[in-house]
């Protein structure tokens, strides 16, 4: 089988579009991202709301996305928390915020959660949701989590990322933990500014990076490093850009698997960095994938760096992780199926389960 050979071929460095993950801009592929995404094997595209008119357009708009590498398929990713953060909600089953889950003190619910979410995903084609969050809910006038945390304390938020981890990934969706090391004790949103966190490194370890060592443990395959400033790892270098952060993630926590950046076009970094050095500074310092919501963002980057100097053997190591975990969850990729895609979508089984979690959330 093709896909047997390719995993085992050791990949060189015209393998460096697996560092990127892509936005698109429309319903469909242009010509010049077809173009772009297949010839330099761009690592996986992201989709958000600009990118879904119905069920089957989407469908055949991945179908189109993985036909442009046969031989290692992409990452199609998607931000599938639930709440506010929530895409293609015109179809896909409407999910509750997770402070509203927290609340209801079930981890076992929580799952059964997760497992609806992974199935309905899946269906449509997406094998990446950039969730959950394990950030705390800690800071009052923190809008930009708000209740898209499991609580307002470790211990909480800790019980139920690593349900929503393992629902996802025994359904055969990858997990991406987010925001390492905690977005919770913030008031600034990292989408518009860079937001400074003044607390200690021990107070962070002992509070903020707790659900993350708990979801390791669960073997979260993937973590998001969030744009932040925090004085006691790097009083120079967001969290994103620091190689301090990502040893902190690395050596002292221990994690083995793909490191991947927020949305390198939020303004907490285009604000205060050139995007291509930003780019670059992200990889050097640690993170596999780089992920841009606009394509024009991604093609300037790959094609800077691609001419830049940069270390082969370093990044060499990041295509290597990043192809084992395809191999473990892309390997028997299969196009979908247009006529069927609306079979696994709100279900009789999923509209009666969710239709009772709702009524315990009112209770």
């Amino acid at each position: 089988m093709v896909l047997e050979i390719i995993w085992t071929q050791k990949v060189n460095m015209n393998e460096l579009g697996q560092l990127f993950i892509t936005g698109i801009n429309g319903h469909y592929l242009t010509d010049e991202e077809a173009r772009f995404i297949s010839d330099e094997k761009i690592g996986g595209v992201i989709l958000f709301d600009r990118n879904f008119e119905s069920l089957g357009q989407v469908g055949e708009l991945i179908n189109s996305i993985q036909e442009l590498n046969k031989q290692t398929p992409l990452f199609i990713a998607l931000d599938y928390e639930g709440g506010r953060v929530q895409r293609f909600k015109k179809s896909l089953s409407l999910i509750p915020p997770m402070l509203d889950i927290g609340t209801l003190g079930s981890p076992k619910l929580c799952y059964e959660l997760g497992e609806i979410m992974a199935e309905e995903i899946k269906s449509i084609g997406i094998n990446l949701n950039l969730a959950p969050c394990c950030d705390i809910f800690s800071q009052k006038n923190n809008k930009v989590i708000g209740d898209r945390a499991f609580g307002k304390d470790h211990e909480t938020v800790s019980k139920f990322v690593t349900s929503m981890v393992r629902a996802f990934q025994n359904n055969g969706i990858i997990a991406c933990a987010k925001h390492f090391p905690g977005h919770g004790p913030t008031s600034k949103d990292s989408h518009f500014e860079l937001p400074v966190v003044k607390k200690k490194l021990d107070q962070i370890h002992q509070e903020d990076i707790q659900p993350f060592i708990k979801v390791i443990k669960s073997r979260v395959e993937m973590i998001m490093m969030a744009h932040l400033l925090v004085d006691d790892i790097d009083d120079k270098l967001p969290t994103s850009l620091s190689p301090k952060a990502h040893q902190i993630l690395r050596d002292e926590l221990g994690f083995k698997g793909v490191i991947i950046s927020d949305d390198m076009d939020m303004k907490a970094i285009t604000d205060n960095y050139g995007l291509f050095e930003a780019t670059k500074m992200a990889l050097d310092s640690g993170t596999d994938i780089v992920e841009f919501s606009k394509f024009e963002s991604a093609k300037e980057s790959y094609e800077r760096l691609k001419e830049s100097n940069f270390n082969s053997s370093h990044y060499q190591k990041k295509v290597d992780r990043i192809l084992k975990l395809k191999k473990e969850y892309l390997s028997d990729h299969k196009p979908i199926f247009v006529p069927e895609i609306g079979k696994k979508i709100k279900t009789e089984q999923t509209e009666s389960f969710l239709s009772e979690l709702n009524k315990k959330l009112l209770s």
